[in-house]
Order: structure tokens, then sequence, then C-alpha cells
């Protein structure tokens, strides 16, 4: 049987080979390519940065990213997934606004909103676009608000699944300007545009990623867009506030997060790798020309952000009393 002194040093020396492995894996990291779960379908704007950001960490880590695409559910079936993968590092997700809001649009997750998630960084944010077709009669969003309010449940708008930015910032819409636009949710935001622009919806709410190309093929045709200030990539689109309500204020960010049990030393690694990418000239141009602002901030600060938005948005929603469509 050890003596007590052997037992000491033996618990001391399987502390410090586990630490030694641990900096280690950090350091070696990755090794094979690392899956980037993306919670929307391809075209939309959390996949076009995950395909952005991809490219610049496959100079970094030597290997070339793979992004899966796992839409539904408001991203809940992304999430879940990702909940039931190792803590190594080698999956990891890139959210959008609404991940920290499901929780109330889904009371039975089948996760912990923040308890099964490792925060790495918050990468960008962006405002939302409200879109027409170019066909559209409607030519601001005063006319659009008198024709909701004088056709009460005649108008739908398009967006990327319950709780998500889009979803929020056109209830947002409805709860301030006391009308009722019906939403109508598809598994990503390119498909809700898609279809706006083939006449099947009238209107639709994006992040300005999903949008400026269209734009600039002058598919479609946006109203308004939804933060305080007027968008760098669309000085002449006036804000939802300066069109008639003043206070309306929403905006899209997107964030990666690793499962839970993540080590510090490698969420440090991922995080500093991350921040490293966002510094890449081609990442600044793509997020530029997309709308988008490049952020980069720690994990500690990553999710005590998600934490106030959850804070921020959730008497708001009880209050506008929206549901699950």
């Amino acid at each position: 049987m050890p003596t007590p002194r052997k037992l000491i040093r033996s618990v001391l020396a399987a502390a410090l080979f586990s630490l030694a492995g641990t900096q280690a894996n950090a350091e070696g990291f990755p090794s094979k390519p690392v899956r980037i779960l993306v919670p929307y379908a391809a075209g939309g704007a959390v996949d076009v940065l995950a395909r952005t950001v991809g490219q610049s960490l496959s100079k970094i880590w030597g290997q070339q990213p793979v992004i899966e695409n796992r839409p539904g559910a408001g991203g809940t079936i992304a999430s879940q997934a990702l909940t039931q993968s190792a803590p190594d590092g080698y999956t990891l997700i890139l959210v959008a606004s609404g991940h920290p809001l499901n929780q109330f649009f889904y009371p039975k997750l089948p996760y912990d909103t923040f308890k099964d998630f490792t925060a790495i960084s918050e990468i960008a944010a962006s405002p939302l676009a409200i879109v027409v077709s170019k066909n559209s009669p409607v030519k601001n969003l005063q006319e659009l608000l008198t024709i909701a309010r004088e056709k009460p449940d005649a108008l739908s708008y398009g967006m990327s699944g319950n709780g998500t930015s889009a979803h929020l910032a056109g209830e947002l819409l409805n709860y301030m300007a006391k009308v009722k636009i019906l939403a109508i949710p598809y598994k990503g935001g390119a498909p809700a545009l898609t279809a706006v622009i083939a006449g099947e919806i009238p209107i639709s709410v994006n992040p300005l990623p999903e949008v400026v190309g269209q734009l600039e093929g002058s598919t479609v045709r946006a109203l308004a867009v939804t933060t305080a200030q007027r968008a760098k990539a669309l000085p002449d689109v006036p804000t939802v506030a300066e069109s008639g309500l003043p206070g309306y204020d929403a905006s899209v960010w997107w964030g990666f997060l690793g499962p839970a049990g993540m080590t510090p030393e490698l969420v440090t690694r991922i995080n500093t790798d991350l921040k490293a990418a966002l510094k890449d000239p081609v990442v600044l141009t793509a997020l530029e020309k997309m709308g988008a602002t490049p952020v980069g901030n720690s994990p500690q600060e990553f999710d005590a952000f998600m934490r106030t938005e959850a804070a921020k948005w959730e008497p708001v929603l009880k209050e506008a009393n929206i549901k699950m469509q």
C-alpha cells in the first residue's frame, strides 16, 4: 500500500501530466479538419460568413474546415448536434442572434442555452434590410405600413426561421407600428429572398450579407435598414426610425461556440486564431462588401453579451406575444 507521500506524488504527477497533455493538445490543434456547423441553408449570411472565415482559418490551421449546413427549427437542430460532440475543438458552430433567444420560442429545448455551450468569440455584426421585389409597387416603408394598417393580415414577410434576428426585426416592426404582417419561416435567409424574387411573398427581412448581391443585381429593393444608423453599405437607404418609427433598432450578429467542457487553453487558441482570421484583408474586404463589421471579442465578453441579449429581448418578446409559427 503506497505511503501518503507517494500517494501525493502520484496525484501531483498525474495532474502535471494532464496539464501538459492539455497544453500540447491546444498547441498542436488542429491535427485534422475542424467541422463548422451552420444552422441555416447554404447561401445565407451565416453560411457565407462561415465559408469566408473558414478560408482564412485554413491558412492558419493548415487544415481546410468542413462546413456542414444543418438548417431547421431556428438553429436548434445544429445547436443540439453540437452539444452531442466531443469538447475537443473539432466541432464548432457559427450561431446568429437568435441563439440565446431560442429558449423563449422553444420552451422544451433539448439543451441549456448557456451551460451546454462554450463561448469562443463574436466575429461580426450587421444591420438587416427590409426588402421587396424590384417589381413591387411599394416604394418605401411608409407605404408598406399604410397597406398593413388598411388590410390587416394581408401582408407576409419571409425570414430565416423562428427566433432569428430577421424574425425579431419583423415582429418588432409589427409591435411598434401596431400592424400584423405575418411571419413566414424558411430554412434560411436565401430561400426567403428567393421567394420574394419569385413573387411568392411580398417582403423579406434579411441580414445585409444576404441581400447586398441581390441589391447590386437589382432583383430586389431595400425599403429600410433596421439599425439606428444607416448602413455604410447602403448609405442611401433610410433607417426604420427615419421612416416613421423613432426608437426602432435591431441588428444581427454572429459568433462561434463550442460544446461545453472545452479547456481554457483550447478556447484561447481558437479565439486567437479567429482574431487573426478577422485581420485577413480578404476577410475584411468580404465583410465590408456584405455590410458587416468585424468584432473579435474574448470568450468572456461574448458570453456576457449573449446573456445581456437574452435579458434585453425576453420582456420584449413576452409583451409582443410572439408565437411559434
